[in-house]
């Protein structure tokens, strides 16, 4: 039989994370900032996702060490920008094996879609071409350029960049209501939208974002679940628009990375 890619227990660590995150957000309503708005900058809302990662990072064989979640820990160098501070980060024998970014959005969906959208493309298009000019890798040996004949020297000469890219993941969680789920008008003074984007909700654009990040390889896997706070704050409940966007279909094809790279 084929090796289950997922621990017995994802689906209820899922639920604990979908209740974490509306019962952290509910919880910091009398926070010193005021409204939710503690919870969310801090990023404990998103915790039980990290969680989430850590198990199926174990289910794979590799020790609990190899996941970094700390904020000195979850820095990788850039191209375009010095360094990014990761959600998580997964390393084992000094291989970067996993990449996570969590984000979630609470209404305001017409205020903060593109600036979700631009952050996600931004922040991989900056890792993969750090990648490519050998940022992360083993110390010493002979160095490793992915695409030689774009003549490109490397940043970190130390380094020997592995050829083998890391999982990059990105995972948004979607207020499941009205305001989401509705269609959105376009504007087209000039020129018209692609038609995919016509009578389509925030949700629907958001599944079209995930898709297309990861048919374009800016993601490895991009995840969107929709919850809503009643439902998912009480029983963990969440739904995807897709079966390539859902939960369970991503995070198999981070445990297949984790697998690949168990032995080294």
């Amino acid at each position: 039989m084929p090796p289950e890619l997922l621990p017995s227990d994802f689906d209820q660590k899922l639920a604990i994370a979908v209740r974490t995150f509306w019962l952290t957000r509910s919880g910091s309503a009398s926070s010193s900032q005021g409204g939710t708005r503690g919870a969310v900058i801090s990023g404990k809302n998103m915790d039980g996702f990290i969680d989430l990662v850590r198990g199926v990072v174990q289910h794979c064989g590799l020790p609990a060490t190899s996941v970094h979640t700390r904020k000195r820990d979850v820095v990788l160098p850039g191209y375009f920008r010095a360094t990014k501070n990761w959600d998580v980060v997964v390393i084992h024998r000094q291989r970067l094996l996993g990449v996570w970014e969590f984000k979630s959005q609470v209404g305001s969906f017409g205020n903060n879609f593109n600036n979700r959208s631009e952050e996600a493309i931004g922040a991989a298009a900056d890792l993969w071409v750090a990648s490519r000019h050998g940022a992360f890798g083993l110390q010493g040996g002979p160095m490793y350029v992915s695409e030689p004949d774009e003549g490109l020297p490397l940043l970190n000469p130390a380094y020997q960049a592995d050829p083998r890219p890391p999982f990059l993941g990105w995972l948004m969680l979607l207020e499941d209501c009205e305001g989401s789920t509705v269609p959105v008008k376009v504007a087209e003074p000039h020129y018209q939208v692609f038609p995919e984007f016509q009578g389509a909700s925030y949700a629907d654009r958001y599944r079209l974002l995930c898709e297309r990040l990861m048919s374009r390889r800016l993601y490895s896997g991009a995840a969107l679940l929709l919850s809503d706070g009643a439902t998912g704050g009480s029983t963990g409940a969440q739904r995807s628009l897709s079966d390539a966007t859902a939960v369970h279909a991503v995070f198999r094809e981070f445990s297949g990375k984790l697998l690949a790279g168990a032995g080294g």
